[in-house]
């Protein structure tokens, strides 16, 4: 009697996988997009060092979540753009910096929306605040 415990008793099935099924051209182009976003970000934040705690790309842009107003206005000085505000929810607003990455050889860019959650009345520098879109 064999102790190896590969051989057990009775009859064995030999499981093949099956390749992975390939994206529709759709699908595989939003996947495509979603990556070079996230890639151009990285390359961005590389060479600034600018705060991004959490990053979420998408095909269409780049959206990073930060937790400090000021760090905002470091995004701001960097890259420049435009901030929104959300209406008041609950004693907070959401700051919505609307900027894009430097053009690449082809033209492109890509859209980066760095948002921050700031209380209702929150002292907020002028500067930064004169990027609020009226």
């Amino acid at each position: 009697m064999s102790t190896n415990p590969t051989c057990l008793p009775g009859r064995s099935t030999l499981v093949l996988p099956l390749r992975q099924a390939p994206l529709p051209d759709a699908t595989m182009a939003r996947v495509l997009a979603q990556q070079a976003n996230a890639r151009e970000l990285d390359y961005l934040l590389d060479y600034t060092s600018l705060p991004a705690p959490v990053r979420i790309p998408r095909p269409e842009s780049v959206h990073v979540m930060l937790a400090d107003v000021d760090d905002l206005g470091e995004w701001l000085r960097v890259l420049g753009g435009e901030i929104h505000v959300s209406p008041e929810f609950e004693g907070v607003e959401l700051w919505t910096l609307h900027t894009t990455t430097e053009p690449r050889e082809d033209g492109s860019a890509t859209r980066v929306l760095v948002s921050v959650p700031v209380p209702s009345g929150e002292l907020v520098m002028e500067w930064i605040r004169a990027a609020v879109r009226r």
